[in-house]
């Protein structure tokens, strides 16, 4: 009975959002997003992403795109602490004995990382009941000294994403440089920081590909005898832009900003790259193919929503942080993926219960998938993003 009527309410939200303009979403549907993004992470990589969503639309202050994120002075209640400590929570409860956090576990070495933000916040607002700091400590001790890394050849010394071979993941960059960069952050570790911009250049070395602009999904050595994925994965590329945007955020708003100006110069020249190269093969849907320069449909390829949100997303957010010049096309490209995400008042992209369509599979990337926990974290991103773009003036 209680499905049903969950069920029933659900429904009549998407019904009450139907005469919305489709410039932009309803409250009402944005609703239905949420409740579909809180209803219950199986991964630790889903869990950290609706754990960064919910800092960076309900913490905003707490956020690295605050410039008073590292203020001792915590602006918000224990209830509105919440969500995100009962997220942080769960990850140290289920940790595992090699200081992995969270239970279930995917053969992932930097996917738990991804909830490390959210575990250091919990210890920083000193919310009760775990050892924060300690499981924290351990989540990093593991990444650091335990995970194997690229041995030979270019990228060497790149961590691995996979925790059994080397396999170096464009996700990875989403899950790992934010954390290193937040741990060094807070508690003025300069090396750590170093390390989360190291970590991106080392990726980037090897899965780059200048001719498109683009990065690789997957590249595993041949020592690995594990698959590699030469193709530009949509998702798999914002992942990597949205990981810069984190740790370049991370880095230009704390006190220790003009140690690392280089860095930041490249972190923005190498987001601007994904941009670029994004935006040169956004179809003309609107909605990017799963893997962006396959613009056709086949058994891998096929239109994707959820990678394209997450592309706009990352646009917004990096102009209201660097305002970078000559990206002109490049927002043309975001507000045209947003539009078409937004078309007949949100009804060909959404489903009466929130979820966003189509999507890749989130458990097997070549494959179209149902439903996908992250592409609703990413609508969310991107509404919060392209808002706060027009609140400055919709800068080019």
């Amino acid at each position: 009975m209680r499905s049903l009527t969950c069920a029933l309410v659900l429904s009549l939200l998407y019904a009450s959002f139907l005469g919305a303009f489709s410039q932009s979403l309803s409250e009402a549907l944005l609703e239905l997003v949420q409740i579909q993004m809180n209803t219950g992470a199986i991964y630790s990589w889903q869990a950290g992403t609706q754990a960064e969503t919910i800092i960076e639309l309900q913490l905003p202050k707490l956020g690295v795109f605050s410039s008073s994120y590292l203020a001792t002075t915590i602006p918000y209640t224990t209830s509105q602490l919440s969500p995100v400590v009962k997220i942080a929570t769960a990850a140290v409860k289920g940790r595992q004995a090699t200081g992995r956090l969270w239970g279930m576990d995917d053969g992932s070495a930097g996917d738990a990382a991804s909830l490390g933000v959210a575990v250091l916040l919990a210890g920083r607002v000193k919310a009760s009941g775990e050892p924060w700091a300690t499981a924290a400590a351990a989540q990093l001790n593991l990444l650091l000294t335990k995970t194997p890394r690229l041995a030979h050849g270019t990228g060497t010394g790149a961590i691995s994403h996979r925790a059994d071979v080397v396999s170096l993941w464009s996700d990875f960059i989403y899950m790992v440089p934010p954390f290193l960069a937040y741990y060094g952050a807070i508690t003025g570790n300069l090396t750590l920081i170093q390390e989360a911009y190291t970590q991106i250049s080392l990726y980037r070395s090897v899965l780059y590909s200048s001719n498109v602009s683009l990065w690789k999904h997957v590249y595993s050595p041949p020592s690995s005898r594990y698959f590699n994925d030469s193709g530009h994965w949509s998702t798999g590329n914002g992942w990597a832009a949205a990981g810069m945007l984190r740790v370049l955020a991370t880095i230009k708003n704390s006190p220790h900003s003009s140690r690392f100006e280089t860095q930041q110069t490249h972190l923005e020249t190498w987001i601007t790259e994904i941009h670029t190269g994004m935006a040169n093969h956004l179809p003309s849907s609107g909605i990017f193919y799963n893997y962006v320069d396959k613009e056709k449909t086949t058994t891998t390829s096929f239109p994707d929503a959820s990678g394209t949100a997450l592309f706009a997303a990352t646009v917004y957010r990096f102009m209201t942080l660097s305002n970078p010049p000559g990206y002109s096309k490049i927002v043309a490209a975001a507000e045209k993926a947003r539009k078409a995400l937004y078309s007949k008042d949100g009804a060909t992209h959404f489903d009466n219960l929130g979820w966003l369509k189509p999507v890749v599979n989130p458990y097997a990337f070549s494959e179209a998938g149902s439903r996908s926990d992250e592409a609703q974290s990413f609508v969310l991103q991107m509404n919060h993003n392209w808002l706060l773009w027009k609140s400055e003036g919709s800068k080019y």
